[in-house]
């Protein structure tokens, strides 16, 4: 069985993010609010140092930061994408993900949440990391993949089209990846999720949105209400999702209350599918089914 277990009392942790930062801002004032925190934000680590609010968040906050920029780092080295669709940007991806390791590395941190923190990584190889998702990936179909594995607004997208009536957001451990990531894309135990987050379908049926999705056109940009909704759904359950589900997992996590044998999870010694976190009550283990 692995226990992840820390000497420390207020634990190390880096927290990667590559975009408008509000997951790191939850991880840092979650922190900052605590009697005796778990974690301490030791480091912020971004890959988009041009784009993103990270030099922002780390001034307000006063933490050091880690800048190592992809996009820049992959034309230095010939290439104008950084999609892991050829052997030779695979192999500079791994070369990307060793320099930034040894960069955030100087700070000694435990372990890491990519807090909306883009590019596939395998710094999960050197240090625990944590990554938060929206959708809830405790859901499995007939042949035991995940319903809500995917990108950005996708795994919103399914969940309404399949008239769940609810998000939630997720938080897993994460597993190291090879070739392209996709067999290994939010794989991992779920170590928490969010409460349900209702879905507001406006004056749409599901007929509607079905007929939407079905008439775009592959390749071109997409903004019909279906669209839309989800864009708008993925906002709230930042708040009501992520915003509680990452800090709250993440202090459990630093606390030593998961441990992982052969993919089962437990939390406190107890076989777990995973546990609910809510801002208004405390932890609730969600049973195997």
């Amino acid at each position: 069985m692995k226990r992840y277990e820390f000497t420390e009392k207020q634990v190390p942790c880096a927290v990667f993010m590559s975009g408008s930062g509000s997951n790191a801002e939850a991880l840092i004032e979650f922190e900052r609010r605590a009697e005796e925190p778990a974690y301490h934000v030791k480091v912020l680590v971004t890959d988009a140092p041009e784009s993103s609010r990270a030099r922002e968040i780390a001034g307000k906050y006063g933490l050091p930061i880690v800048e190592h920029d992809i996009k820049e780092f992959y034309r230095k080295h010939g290439e104008e994408t950084t999609k892991l669709d050829s052997p030779h940007r695979c192999e500079l991806r791994e070369l990307w993900s060793d320099e930034l390791y040894r960069k955030v590395a100087a700070f000694s941190p435990a372990f890491g949440c990519f807090a909306g923190f883009v590019p596939l990584s395998n710094i999960a190889l050197r240090m625990p990391c944590l990554n938060v998702h929206p959708g809830d990936l405790t859901r499995e179909d007939a042949e035991r993949r995940r319903l809500y594995a995917g990108l950005h607004v996708l795994p919103v997208e399914k969940a309404i089209l399949n008239g769940d009536g609810a998000l939630r957001s997720s938080v897993i451990l994460v597993q190291p990846y090879t070739g392209s990531g996709a067999k290994e894309m939010d794989g991992g135990p779920v170590l928490g999720v969010s409460k349900a987050l209702e879905i507001d379908m406006g004056n749409y049926s599901l007929d509607d949105l079905s007929s939407f999705k079905r008439a775009r056109t592959p390749g071109q940009k997409c903004c019909d209400p279906l669209r839309k909704m989800a864009l708008e759904h993925i906002e709230k359950l930042k708040t009501a999702g992520d915003h509680v589900v990452l800090p709250r997992a993440a202090a459990d996590f630093a606390s030593g209350l998961f441990s992982v044998e052969d993919d089962r999870l437990f939390y406190r010694g107890e076989r777990v599918l995973s546990v609910e976190y809510s801002v208004d009550s405390p932890p609730r283990s969600l049973g195997i089914g």
